[in-house]
């Protein structure tokens, strides 16, 4: 039986640069549906639309497209938009490569359910990377209890650092309300943590699950890591600068942002 999250909405930001990463995505998708009464939106950007995804995923999740010619994926932008015309209560920031154990999901939904917490990070930000032979055999079961027996055979992702991104839930008034993503933070960066410092910055209360994610080995391309020096710098000076801000200064960046912002469109 399918477990009740039909007030959530996950939100998945996909540019396909490898057959690896379209299987990713299909799998992930397929977790999500199989385990889960929710709604699961795909926004696919890139320069043109080949209708494989949208093919394949049929009535699975709600599926749109953007044409953006840029070679650098501005993910933080197009997240922004989705999460703008989020109905559902909750909203979950889900990259297309994770699997995360159904319990540890519906833990952190029914801690925001009971108006406690703002945010739940569904594992404890030790993400594990399958490896290409694991993430094979798993492609064949789907089976996420496959994924925990085999853990001892994973590394951790970047060097075990505590990460706060891959599947992030949140209200998604209060998610509004804080600025949604970064915009600062253009292609891959930082924009996980960024986030996350600066909603436990403005106060708001963040549940973090017991238990690991798991992320689906794939190749990685200019989208998976910075693309070059100043992207490195521009990232972490932006990490930076929430980190060390108060409360205060952050109400007063957001509403300067959302000021330019409506001058801009």
């Amino acid at each position: 039986m399918k477990i009740d999250l039909e007030d959530v909405t996950f939100l998945t930001v996909i540019r396909l640069d490898s057959v690896c990463r379209l299987e990713n995505l299909l799998a992930s998708i397929h977790f999500l549906h199989k385990n889960f009464k929710c709604k699961i939106w795909i926004m696919e950007v890139d320069a043109y639309c080949n209708g494989i995804i949208k093919k394949l995923i049929g009535k699975k999740a709600e599926y749109h497209f953007i044409e953006d010619h840029d070679s650098i994926l501005y993910r933080t932008k197009y997240l922004n938009l989705m999460a703008e015309t989020v109905v559902t209560p909750f909203l979950c920031l889900w990259d297309a490569d994770v699997i995360v154990p159904t319990r540890q999901i519906q833990e952190a939904v029914l801690k925001l359910r009971t108006k406690e917490y703002d945010v739940a990070l569904p594992y404890n930000g030790k993400a594990l990377d399958t490896s290409m032979c694991i993430r094979e055999v798993y492609m064949q079961k789907e089976d996420p209890l496959f994924l925990c027996r085999h853990q001892s055979k994973m590394s951790f992702l970047h060097d075990g650092l505590n990460l706060k991104g891959g599947a992030f839930i949140v209200n998604a008034n209060v998610y509004r309300e804080a600025g949604m993503d970064n915009l600062q933070f253009y292609g891959w960066g930082s924009e996980d943590f960024e986030r996350y410092d600066r909603l436990n910055n403005l106060g708001y209360k963040i549940y973090v699950t017991e238990g690991v994610l798991f992320h689906l080995s794939h190749p990685r391309g200019i989208n998976s890591k910075h693309p070059n020096a100043h992207s490195l710098i521009s990232s972490e000076y932006a990490l930076y600068k929430t980190r060390v801000s108060s409360a205060d200064n952050l109400k007063e960046i957001i509403k300067l942002r959302a000021e330019i912002n409506k001058l801009e469109t």
